[in-house]
């Protein structure tokens, strides 16, 4: 057998015996994403709470640029409570670190 077809069917075989592996994952606390609330917390305070504002902010410009077409359709506030309420309240609603919590009533 050359080396070539030999270092092929190695490649093939340890390919398959790592496909069929079961893969376990670092064990998690509970309620966090990262394994870590810390971390959770960090990420929250630094990443995701600012792109919750902005998102807020973007989201009041963009339904008060939609008003021509939503006050004739009666849709206002469908979409003040998508574009502004669900977003502040993932911002300012949320307890810090806590990814799943959308809000008191689930907007």
């Amino acid at each position: 057998m050359n080396a070539a077809l030999r270092n092929g069917l190695a490649s093939v075989l340890l390919a398959a015996t790592l496909g069929l592996m079961p893969i376990s994952a670092p064990a998690q606390q509970d309620d966090t994403v990262s394994g870590d609330k810390t971390t959770d917390m960090v990420v929250d305070a630094v990443v995701m709470r600012p792109l919750g504002l902005a998102a807020t902010v973007v989201g009041t410009v963009l339904t008060v640029v939609a008003l021509p077409f939503t006050i004739p359709s009666g849709s206002v506030e469908t979409s003040a409570r998508h574009l502004i309420l669900r977003p502040a309240d993932y911002t300012f609603k949320r307890p810090l670190g806590d990814f799943s919590d959308s809000g008191e009533d689930g907007r």
